[in-house]
């Protein structure tokens, strides 16, 4: 099969297009054709030679965790995902190759059937974005009517996802962005918006229930900043790794709770996200879409730290 592979970390450009051996499904694990792809930072850390490329065991390796495509081999007769089903879901990378691929195998567990209104391509960019921010707001920030939440960084693949899942479910959302993206995030449902290169944010809100946090102190202390709008009792939900080493001891020190988080890949999440989506309640926004020979190019437009939404590469047709 066509895979976009990396033979050892490096720039964009160590991504090539090469024929590797179609993966062979165990147990649960259902093989898909995967029609479209999705981009996240993380694929771009592993691919540098950070994130998860501590966990490749050989090369050359396969990213990509997110994907929308058919299955073409579920692991018995009755299986929920029987062959023929769209389904959209997330790959374990790097422990099996990933989707950057036209075939990739996938726990039944991960799997949730593709949202009727979406297309393949508009599919790909949802399940890992969307997770992390189901996560984020539901799951660990328990989102509820007037509580406040700022998000950092909302209109970026998780953010634009947390935005609208914390509307939906009632906070009073603020939203720092950059002036381009002040009024869409409105549009998503912020009910504040806050343009990070022209006001300092710790000077313009403050008493916030919770901070999520989609930046770390990589870029201008955005996590230290935090602590200044947070409540005493205040929830920081800290999610890049590595972007802030001291973050639980500096907010405890302020008697702020906090904790780290990591996507879990479940898609029975993914099957009620699919509702949202296909209800109209939520919806997701792909900016760029590139073909698979044309990974590289899609690191490289992601890594320039503008995009809005997601970035998705097409693998092959419908």
């Amino acid at each position: 099969m066509r895979a976009a592979v990396l033979d050892a970390p490096g720039a964009p450009e160590a991504l090539h297009t090469a024929t590797v051996p179609t993966p062979s499904p165990i147990l649960s694990e259902v093989l898909v054709r995967v029609v479209a792809a999705g981009i996240n930072p993380i694929d771009a850390k592993t691919r540098a030679g950070r994130g998860a490329c501590g966990a490749i065991t050989a090369w050359p390796a396969t990213l990509g965790y997110d994907f929308s495509g058919v299955v073409v081999e579920a692991p018995y007769e009755g299986h929920p995902f029987p062959v023929g089903t769209e389904v959209f879901g997330m790959t374990p990378t790097p422990r099996t190759p990933g989707t950057y691929a036209e075939y990739a195998v996938v726990p039944s567990l991960s799997l949730a059937r593709k949202p009727t209104s979406l297309s393949h391509v508009e599919a790909a960019g949802v399940p890992l974005a969307a997770l992390t921010a189901w996560g984020l707001v539901v799951e660990t920030a328990l989102a509820h009517a007037n509580q406040r939440i700022l998000i950092h960084a909302g209109s970026g693949g998780v953010g634009h996802f947390a935005v609208q899942f914390a509307a939906y479910f009632g906070a009073h959302v603020i939203a720092t962005g950059s002036p381009r993206n002040l009024d869409w995030l409105r549009e998503l449902g912020a009910a504040e918006v806050v343009d990070h290169t022209a006001v300092r944010f710790e000077e313009a809100i403050a008493d916030v229930d919770v901070v999520i946090d989609l930046i770390g102190n990589v870029q201008d202390d955005t996590g230290t900043r935090s602590l200044e709008v947070l409540r005493p009792g205040g929830l920081l939900i800290e999610v890049p790794t590595g972007g802030w080493t001291g973050f639980r001891e500096a907010a405890s020190a302020r008697g702020i709770r906090s904790t780290g988080y990591k996507v879990i890949p479940d898609g029975s999440a993914l099957a009620t996200i699919a509702r949202l989506l296909d209800s109209g309640a939520v919806r997701v926004f792909v900016d760029r879409v590139f073909d698979l020979e044309d990974a590289a190019d899609a690191h490289r437009e992601l890594e320039k730290g503008h995009t809005r939404g997601k970035i998705v590469l097409r693998v092959s047709d419908d």
